[in-house]
């Protein structure tokens, strides 16, 4: 496996590749990640993971400074999943000069994570269309516990015309439910005990809603209520319908539910896709 961590050198390393998969992460790999990379290398005859610490995809006053640097742990777990370069650049790399040029999401961007993440979203795109340019992938590898930003990033792709498939990978969970995440490890013992609890509520309003109830409203407002006694700090729980991130009408049956929420001071995020 080789680690590069210049853009020439990289385009070196793929100039005669014919088959390429993308996975990129911000690294600190969990097992969601390395599942992404399994799904990659059945994709592509090279499979790249890029790791990088995006800062423009962090709102002011986020994680960016103490978010994991795991570099060295993290190859060791991408050699043993198959894969055969890892891009890490540094900040003066990806960004030479100031990203002046960012590109602006769809209006989907604005509610859910986006509504309480100022300029995430045009972080996540930018970088993401960065990357495609440097690495001109086939085939790109995200997965769909970040349901909105696998969501923005089809819609980049169509809009922006990328001959790229994107696929998505289904989330990987702890055996109590939990959602496998970075941000997990930020959790204190008596924290990651109740952590379950969004899952939980996600859960839960799938199953009324798949036994007929419509109410989704109501249905939210009951699991923010129920967060909220438990001492969670609730942005969003939401139900919309997966081809437009829209609150469902009476026809729509391809549903989502998503939460996001703070537990002290660790923000989780969650979802649930389903029929009813």
């Amino acid at each position: 496996m080789d680690v590069i961590h210049t853009v020439g050198e990289l385009r070196a390393r793929l100039r005669a590749v014919s088959s390429i998969a993308l996975v990129p992460t911000m690294g600190n790999l969990h097992a969601g990640h390395i599942a992404l990379v399994e799904e990659a290398v059945r994709r592509g005859k090279c499979v790249v993971a890029s790791i990088f610490v995006n800062r423009l995809q962090f709102e002011p006053g986020g994680d960016f400074d103490r978010y994991p640097r795991t570099l060295a742990h993290d190859c060791e777990a991408l050699a043993k999943a198959g894969c055969h370069v890892v891009f890490a650049p540094d900040e003066n790399e990806l960004y030479p000069e100031p990203q002046e040029i960012l590109l602006v999401p769809p209006k989907s961007a604005e509610q859910l994570c986006g509504q309480f993440r100022p300029g995430h979203f045009q972080g996540v795109l930018t970088v993401v269309a960065k990357l495609f340019n440097i690495v001109a992938p086939h085939t790109a590898v995200f997965g769909r516990k970040d349901y909105q930003q696998l969501f923005v990033i089809r819609a980049l792709v169509r809009q922006m015309g990328y001959p790229i498939e994107i696929v998505g990978v289904e989330t990987k969970r702890e055996p109590d439910g939990l959602a496998l995440s970075s941000r997990n490890g930020y959790l204190s013992s008596e924290e990651r005990a109740a952590a379950v609890r969004l899952s939980q509520n996600l859960k839960r309003i799938k199953g009324l809603v798949e036994s007929g109830q419509r109410d989704f409203d109501a249905l939210c407002a009951s699991a923010t209520a129920d967060l909220t006694s438990a001492g969670w700090r609730v942005d969003y729980v939401a139900v919309r319908n997966q081809s437009g991130l829209a609150f469902p009408g009476p026809s729509d049956r391809d549903l989502v539910v998503l939460g996001g929420a703070w537990l002290g001071k660790t923000r989780l995020i969650d979802n649930l896709e389903f029929r009813a």
